[in-house]
C-alpha cells in the first residue's frame, strides 16, 4: 500500500508564486526525487507519494509551510491504496491510491483536508477528526504556522530551544504551541499512525 496526496494552493492567484513555490518544493523534496515521488503541475497543483504512515504528517507540514504566507492556504486529499503502474512521473503513475486521492480531492468542498482509503469506517473516523483539527489549523497565523512547522520537523527540540531558535521567551513558545493546537495535533498523528498500521 502507498498513499498519494493531491493538493492545490488556495489564493495562489493573489500572490507571487515565487513567494510560496520554493517553500512547497523544499518540503516536497524531503520525501524523494521529482518527478517520480512528487511534482507540481498546472502552476499551483501538486502530487506527492509517501508511505501511508507518513501521509498525515506530510499534509500538516505542507499546511504549516504554506500558511507562513499571508492569505495562502492549501487543499489536500490523501488517497490510500495500491500503485499498479509506476511511471517516470508521479502524475502518470496509476492505481487505487491515485484514484482514491483524485476522487477525494474532487469531493473537497469547504474542507481543506480529507482522506479516502479502501476502508470506509477508517475514513469516516479520520475525516471527522480532520474537520475538528481544521477548526484550529485553518486559523493559524503566519507565526503559529512557522512555530508548528519547526516543532513538527524537530521533535527533539525543547520549548527552551525553540525559544532560542525564534529569539523569544519559553512562555511565548508555550502559548504559541497551545494556540496552534500542537498537543492535539500530535495526538491526532499518533492515533492516525496506530490506525494505519492496522489496515
Amino acid at each position: 500500500m502507498t498513499s498519494i496526496i493531491t493538493g492545490d494552493i488556495i489564493n495562489s492567484k493573489s500572490s507571487e508564486p515565487k513567494t510560496w513555490l520554493n517553500t512547497l518544493k523544499t518540503i516536497l523534496s524531503t520525501y524523494g526525487p521529482q518527478p517520480a515521488t512528487w511534482d507540481v503541475f498546472r502552476g499551483d497543483s501538486f502530487q506527492l507519494e509517501t508511505p501511508p504512515e507518513q501521509a498525515l504528517q506530510a499534509a500538516i507540514l505542507i499546511k504549516a509551510s504554506l500558511k507562513q504566507f499571508k492569505n495562502i492556504d492549501v487543499r489536500m486529499a490523501i488517497g490510500i491504496g495500491e500503485k499498479t503502474y509506476q511511471a517516470d512521473k508521479i502524475t502518470e503513475s496509476n492505481g487505487s491510491a491515485f484514484i482514491n486521492s483524485g476522487e477525494c480531492f474532487d469531493d473537497l468542498k469547504k474542507v481543506t483536508l480529507a482522506i479516502k482509503s479502501p476502508f470506509e469506517s477508517f475514513d469516516n473516523n479520520l475525516n471527522l477528526m480532520f474537520e475538528l483539527a481544521l477548526l484550529t489549523i485553518n486559523n493559524w497565523t503566519t507565526t503559529s504556522a512557522k512555530l508548528i512547522k519547526t516543532a513538527l520537523e524537530n521533535p527533539e527540540l525543547t520549548q527552551v530551544e525553540l525559544a532560542q531558535h525564534f529569539e523569544t521567551t519559553q512562555s511565548n513558545i508555550s502559548k504559541g504551541l497551545k494556540r496552534g493546537g500542537f498537543d492535539e495535533i500530535s495526538k491526532l498523528l499518533n492515533y492516525y499512525n496506530v490506525q494505519v498500521k492496522q489496515l
